[in-house]
């Protein structure tokens, strides 16, 4: 490819409202263009990449024994209905009416879809395991997009559907994915951690997400280096360490003028925030819920959310508080009424805790429970972070920022009992098959490739999935021997496979090197009449600094290096 054929240009500026990295670098680089908001056409270079990544995804899924299949972005609402995840969704799921008004829902996953055909196609235990997959565009009607394409309303998706006889099949098409999973990451250049993950709106039993590490990724990863236990923050269990139980204490007021922060009440007080409560009132669905949590931890809004089985849930606002007896700073649930009270177990691990008291510039001491108040919901609601301790072996968390590029899920048989997905077992009798789910976001992985792999000059590209391999900076093209041997250098490449991208641009040396940084492609060979005294060519990889002098002759063998030592990684 000639650069000067190339449909997309490079920017030296990024629009105002590119708001991650890789969003950036892709618009800058040339290789997306946004249409609307979450919206994204991807232009050659970009398709180039995805085409990539996608010929990899499918290998290793046919590898696994996966069949690939096509079904329609439009789906009929009643299959929502009978899986019960319309309400789950909600407004993330776009919906319409057709001109006979009825409702069709743009897919955001095909669960209900791929259930309903093996409803209709499977008969005998002798046809499991199966496994179905496709590449499909997905719509999820986002509240808020960002990240270009790490958050967006349309995205390219493989989502692959296991159905199997029993919870011991299960297991081995799980393991047969995560390995097929690794295997993605791996040949693709980019390594990722396997960590427990919440199932979200999805449903479904075991969940693990597949991260890779970035400074910039907007995900927690809780990790323990002495057992390797490793989750997700929405998702990690943390050890609640009891604190020294006392003798009961009458209730006691006491004036707090000011103090609305757990830190500044513990200051106050010279006590630890373990010996406090937290009390956080939150609007679910709705409905008022106070959420109540020993101090010195804070609440984890995914396990609440999923305690209360609600479909929407954020904190509550001073409109929301009034008419229920909570002051915003001074929330208790001592005395309250009427407001379901979910509680965290930690507050059972300390007694005499100082509350809020539902007065401004009050707070209650020796509050215990379940002596002062009562609670709706029990459970674990804290979230981990670094500094806890490991629930499995009490080794110290430690924490890094990653980006979520796959996630599995073994869905059980909720959706195959209530969409009929039964099959005639040995004896004859009728079973549901037993599910799973296993998705891999294809642009957001290309987005979260250029999260991991950037620096201050632009994209530094893994080989196995660049848009080009090599590029081709000749300088001084006006000079006849440099443009004659650089044609023939281009040629070569070309007649051997080599992806080859060729600055045929009359331009100079400082504009083709801010390009190349900024494109990022693996291999840099630049012809010059410096190099061509000594017959080479200088060779660089774009993610090393130094470079070196290869002679004309040997650069297309010397590429081909490079391309078989990427691909053994």
């Amino acid at each position: 490819m000639r650069f000067s054929k190339l449909f997309g240009k490079t920017l030296r500026q990024a629009p105002a409202e590119a708001d991650s990295i890789s969003h950036q670098l892709l618009v800058r680089a040339g290789m997306v263009d946004q249409i609307a908001t979450g919206v994204y056409s991807y232009l050659p270079s970009g398709w180039r990449t995805l085409r990539k990544i996608e010929r990899i995804v499918r290998q290793e899924m046919d590898r696994a024994g996966g069949q690939e299949l096509s079904m329609p972005s439009l789906q009929p609402v009643e299959l929502w209905d009978l899986s019960g995840r319309h309400e789950a969704f909600g407004k993330t799921l776009f919906t319409f009416k057709d001109r006979k008004e009825h409702t069709l829902v743009l897919g955001p996953t095909h669960e209900e879809v791929v259930t309903e055909l093996v409803h209709r196609h499977l008969q005998s235990y002798k046809e499991l395991p199966l496994l179905l997959y496709q590449i499909q565009n997905k719509f999820r009607d986002e509240p808020r997009p960002r990240g270009g394409l790490l958050r967006v309303r349309e995205f390219i998706m493989k989502d692959l559907y296991s159905f199997d006889a029993d919870l011991a099949g299960l297991d081995r098409s799980y393991k047969k994915m995560i390995e097929a999973y690794n295997n993605i990451y791996r040949r693709c250049g980019l390594p990722a951690v396997m960590v427990e993950a919440d199932s979200g709106a999805i449903g479904g039993k075991d969940s693990h997400e597949f991260m890779l590490i970035a400074e910039t990724g907007e995900d927690e990863i809780i990790r323990c280096h002495n057992c390797g236990y490793t989750a997700n923050a929405e998702k990690a269990e943390v050890r609640k360490t009891p604190s020294a139980a006392e003798e009961p204490l009458p209730i006691q007021e006491i004036s707090t003028p000011g103090v609305t922060s757990i830190a500044d009440l513990a200051r106050l007080l010279n006590m630890p925030e373990s010996k406090t409560l937290k009390a956080v009132m939150y609007m679910a669905d709705g409905n008022h819920v106070l959420s109540v949590i020993r101090g010195d931890m804070d609440v984890n809004e995914v396990k609440l959310k999923n305690m209360l089985k609600c479909a929407d849930l954020r904190m509550a606002t001073d409109e929301d508080l009034k008419g229920t007896g909570i002051v915003a700073g001074y929330a208790s649930p001592v005395g309250l009424k009427g407001v379901k009270v979910v509680a965290d177990e930690s507050i059972m691990m300390g007694n005499n805790f100082v509350a809020g008291a539902n007065r401004r510039d009050t707070h209650l001491k020796n509050v215990n429970y379940p002596r002062d108040f009562q609670i709706d919901i029990m459970g674990d609601i804290a979230r981990a972070k670094a500094g806890h301790e490991c629930p499995r072996c009490g080794h110290v968390f430690l924490t890094s920022r990653g980006i979520e590029v796959g996630h599995v899920f073994k869905l059980g048989t909720f959706l195959s009992e209530k969409l009929g997905a039964y099959f005639l077992d040995e004896n004859g009798e009728q079973r549901p098959c037993i599910m799973g789910c296993y998705g891999i976001g294809l642009g957001r992985l290309l987005a979260a490739a250029v999260e991991q792999n950037h620096d201050e000059k632009g994209i530094i590209w893994p080989l196995p999935i660049a848009p080009h391999q090599v590029y081709l900076c000749p300088l001084f093209l006006d000079n006849t021997e440099v443009a004659s041997e650089v044609e023939r250098v281009y040629n070569e490449m070309v007649k051997q496979g080599i992806e080859v991208l060729y600055d045929d641009r009359v331009e100079s040396a400082g504009i083709k090197f801010n390009d190349a940084d900024l494109l990022g492609l693996p291999i840099r060979v630049t012809v010059s009449p410096r190099t061509l005294k000594s017959k080479s060519a200088e060779f660089k990889l774009r993610a090393k600094g130094e470079s070196e002098l290869v002679p004309l002759g040997e650069i297309a063998n010397r590429v081909k290096q490079e391309i078989a030592a990427a691909a053994d990684t």
